[in-house]
């Protein structure tokens, strides 16, 4: 019943609360924040409470495993922004598909050293944010959504987690991160702000999605290597304090981009 109750309320607030933020400061600042693990954080706690510290940890490293997945989706959806959000959006969705297929195949798992992972996402999101189009201009006119969108955004983040909690067992540890990381808060704000803004709007935000998944990373570095050593409370705590750290560090990042455009 406990887990019930964190799962309906803490995943809702977590996503409301994100999204009012990012319309408040704009695209690149709505995708920054929805780069911290808003969906699979919460999962692999709820995993860890269910199934176990080890299970969770698992899923944790597949989520580490995931941001590559994540860069991919960014990436192939600057490829398909000229045909439409719709192109762009399946473009990126296939990118992301094929990726997180490879991925579940690579001998990744918890007890293994994390450093050869945590080089390759770095490297990765490195190269997305080089290989990302450049958005024409500022991000200067906000994103005009229809007063069910905080409902609808809220109850299909819930349900995303409810799902992946029951299917985990099912489907494994490893598989479970990697879904869990499939950016489809992301996808649906650069969808919005494709089809209202045009392009640019859309590739900001999503450049904001990858400067926010360095403090994902963190996170999902942090996290597996104390979950089984020290607990879920002390691993979850030092977690989100080197995601919060590391998320300072690139919002001045934002803010000096910010005024050179």
């Amino acid at each position: 019943m406990t887990t019930l109750v964190l799962k309906l309320v803490l995943t809702p607030s977590v996503m409301v609360g994100a999204t009012l933020a990012g319309r408040r400061w704009g695209s690149a600042v709505s995708g920054w924040l929805v780069g911290f693990p808003l969906t699979s954080g919460p999962l692999v706690l709820y995993l860890a409470l269910d199934h176990g510290r080890r299970f969770a940890a698992r899923t944790a490293v597949g989520s580490l495993s995931g941001a590559i997945a994540e860069v991919a989706f960014c990436l192939g959806y600057g490829l398909g922004a000229r045909g439409g959000w719709r192109v762009a959006l399946a473009t990126a969705s296939a990118c992301f598909a094929v990726t997180a297929a490879v991925l579940q195949t690579l001998p990744l798992g918890y007890g293994l050293p994390l450093l050869p992972l945590l080089a390759a996402v770095v490297a990765a999101l490195a190269a997305g944010l080089r290989l990302l189009p450049r958005s024409a201009g500022p991000d200067a006119v906000p994103v005009r959504t229809p007063r069910w969108d905080l409902a609808v955004r809220a109850a299909v983040a819930t349900g995303l987690v409810l799902a992946l909690a029951a299917l985990a067992p099912r489907i494994g540890a490893r598989l479970t991160g990697l879904l869990a990381v499939y950016p489809l808060y992301s996808a649906v704000l650069a969808a919005f702000a494709h089809r209202l803004q045009g392009s640019p709007a859309a590739i900001a935000l999503l450049r904001g999605l990858l400067v926010g998944l360095f403090s994902f990373t963190a996170f999902y570095v942090v996290v597996p290597e104390l979950l089984v050593r020290t607990g879920t409370a002390p691993a979850f705590a030092c977690g989100v304090a080197a995601a919060f750290a590391v998320q300072a560090g690139t919002l001045r990042g934002l803010r000096r981009r910010a005024r050179a455009i």
